[in-house]
């Protein structure tokens, strides 16, 4: 899978992500990346390293107490903590998206948003937000530009727009400069997880009429 992939995370999403600095759902969409991805989880691990070794380098030892040994002994005849139920198998979503749908693609509460396009509004922290998209094979997402970051990572089919192909794996970052029209290849229905810590600036009158009511 990953030799596919030809759009990467940048350094400095990977590095924030090492350091927990990002919002909830940008966590999620780089998690998800890497479950997928064998490059950027070794650049990600390689962060990892370089993170541990400052706090090893930094951070002053602290003494155990004469009640560690005990307690530790306590915690080990307790057992091991009760193992999670395996999860099911799905060639759509990763590990870490199961975790917020709560099972496979079936599983997806979609909801209508137009043009036979469906969305999954995925619960995370208020500093950006996360959803799933559905969108028809050969459908074209309304033409938008954005005041702020999207990240879209397909996870079935593919989509192309003025920038590039995507297909799964691959994560297009779009900012304030770039303003696109995707369109889902006519071979396979699309679904991708997008995240945004801004809403899109939509280019028609009719989206932006509804936007509110969609929280895109």
């Amino acid at each position: 899978m990953s030799k596919s992939i030809k759009h990467h995370l940048t350094d400095d999403l990977l590095m924030a992500y090492a350091a927990g600095s990002l919002p909830e759902a940008f966590d999620l969409m780089v998690a998800t990346h890497l479950s997928l991805c064998d490059h950027c989880r070794a650049r990600a691990e390689s962060y990892d390293a370089v993170g541990g070794h400052v706090l090893e380098e930094q951070t002053e030892s602290i003494a155990m107490t004469d009640k560690s040994l005990a307690a530790t002994m306590a915690l080990i005849s307790k057992g091991a903590p009760a193992s999670k139920p395996a999860r099911p198998n799905c060639s759509v979503l990763p590990a870490p998206l199961q975790d917020y749908v709560g099972g496979t693609v079936s599983d997806i509460r979609w909801k209508p948003i137009g043009m036979g396009v469906k969305q999954a509004i995925l619960p995370t922290t208020s500093e950006a937000s996360a959803r799933l998209l559905f969108i028809p094979a050969g459908t074209a997402v309304p033409d938008h530009s954005h005041n702020g970051i999207e990240l879209t990572m397909v996870l079935q089919g593919a989509f192309s727009d003025e920038v590039d192909r995507f297909a799964r794996g691959d994560v297009e970052i779009a900012d304030e400069d770039l303003e696109h029209t995707p369109v889902a290849d006519i071979s396979e229905d699309c679904i991708c997880l997008a995240v945004t810590d801004a809403p899109l600036k939509f280019t028609k009158l009719m989206p932006r009429l509804f936007q509110p009511f969609l929280r895109i």
